[in-house]
């Protein structure tokens, strides 16, 4: 059978998509290529979040035009994800050896597509149209086996789309409206995970919080997403529930008392504030102030003393002036965010912010995300070094990225920590205490838990 390859670009929903376009097609034989030299089949699977992210992914394909066609003028090579829903098929017009572009509710045809290209029955297929009942086709996980350590962790999806139309966002045009799966079903898919071995799981939606608000609704005073976290956290052998990525204005009171009561919901929230000023928040169209973004982290670290709050910043939105750029590094240092994914705004077809006025010049949108990133790298490190001396629970999720001699493991708060040991403590959960801490990282002492 064929062999394929996955590059993924982008946010955890795109590597979610990609697992299950992935367990998909072994499930029908297809075999996964440890690169892309020798594979049978090349997708990309892309975002359109900046136009950065969708230059690369076409620089990447016309390289691997290039290279695989020398080799195997057979292979076949695909767009998958949001820059194929956007663009369409102006991506084989651009690139005429581009055989597969796939659409954001596709992924589950990734198989009989392919089918029909390596067998000749078709030259080129663009699929983007909407398909009802896209958001709970897919429900492959991959199962490794031979000797390969199973997941840890897992992201299932409970959701597609988005309906908050942010004026400098293209996903609503992406991803479509909002559309939930069954809390049934998505439990069932949790506990299958669970009786693979996994321990933690994160809960994916584009708005993650907004799920099943007109489907489900309120019960008893609580929102169907934290129905469904009750529901997922009654399975047995579960260890964490995390989730990603909220709207702050979706934290209703029952979500933050869900923190209290819930222990596997662990103490991180991902809070995308995307500024600190009032009026561009307005601009942004993004339905809270400053002020109130601010008593949610409050009322959440009061919740949760232990909360690792995270964010995504956009640096030079369209007529962010000195002053509104002041008030984002201000909140930053009022907050002390745990963590921050910070964006150079970049203009998307088709958002109302691509055509405001004042677009802010590439010169001051860099030297501000410098002196921004400058800021929360200060920020992290100094809140990484009060944890040294301490004792933290972590879930060991397998060798570290970066030295695979050693372990590395994550805080309920989300903190990275390395440590030293052998195979067998993967997956556990377990008390290590801190020893060292870098601008990203934690260092576990495991001496305490004789671990060899």
């Amino acid at each position: 059978m064929p062999s394929v390859f996955i590059k993924t670009y982008g946010c955890q929903m795109n590597e979610r998509d990609s697992e299950a376009v992935a367990a998909q097609l072994v499930a029908k034989g297809y075999s996964l290529a440890p690169e892309e030299a020798g594979a049978d089949v090349i997708l990309l699977n892309t975002c359109s979040v900046r136009d950065a992210a969708e230059q690369k992914a076409i620089n990447k394909m016309e390289t691997l035009i290039g290279q695989t066609r020398k080799r195997n003028n057979r292979a076949v090579l695909g767009f998958m994800g949001c820059m194929a829903q956007s663009r369409g098929q102006e991506l084989v017009d651009q690139l005429p050896d581009v055989d597969l572009v796939l659409g954001t509710q596709k992924f589950h045809r990734a198989g009989e597509h392919l089918d029909e290209l390596l067998n000749g029955r078709r030259d080129s297929i663009v699929d983007t149209e909407a398909e009802a009942g896209s958001e709970g086709a897919i429900r492959e996980h991959l199962a490794l086996g031979n000797g390969e350590a199973r997941a840890v962790t897992a992201f299932v999806s409970i959701m597609q789309g988005c309906n908050q139309h942010c004026t400098f966002c293209i996903v609503p045009s992406t991803r479509g409206r909002e559309r939930c799966r069954s809390i049934e079903d998505i439990v069932t898919e949790c506990r299958g995970l669970v009786e693979q071995g996994v321990k933690e799981i994160t809960l994916l939606g584009q708005i993650v919080n907004s799920y099943g608000k007109r489907e489900i609704g309120v019960k008893d005073g609580k929102s169907a997403f934290v129905q469904l976290i009750e529901a997922v956290h009654a399975i047995d052998g579960l260890e964490r529930i995390r989730f990603t990525s909220p709207h702050p204005k979706g934290y209703g009171e029952d979500l933050v008392e869900a923190y209290t009561r819930l222990p596997k919901l662990v103490e991180n929230a991902h809070l995308p504030v995307q500024s600190g000023s009032d009026r561009v928040l307005k601009a942004m169209h993004r339905g809270y102030t400053r002020e109130r973004f601010s008593d949610l982290v409050g009322k959440l670290r009061a919740a949760a003393p232990e909360m690792g709050v995270g964010t995504d910043i956009i640096v030079g939105f369209p007529g962010e002036t000195d002053e509104d750029f002041a008030a984002t590094l201000e909140l930053c240092r009022e907050v002390e965010f745990d963590n921050a994914f910070l964006f150079k705004y970049s203009q998307r077809r088709d958002t109302p912010a691509a055509s405001m006025p004042d677009q802010v010049g590439q010169e001051i949108i860099e030297a501000r995300h410098a002196e921004l990133l400058a800021a929360v790298d200060e920020i992290r490190g100094h809140k990484l070094r009060k944890y040294i001396g301490q004792q933290m629970e972590i879930l060991v999720e397998g060798p570290s990225r970066r030295n695979a001699a050693r372990l590395e493991g994550r805080t309920r708060c989300n903190k990275i920590v390395i440590l030293e040991g052998g195979p067998r403590f993967i997956g556990q959960v377990m008390e290590v205490r801190i020893t060292e801490a870098s601008q990203t990282t934690l260092y576990g002492d495991p001496a305490i838990h004789n671990l060899n």
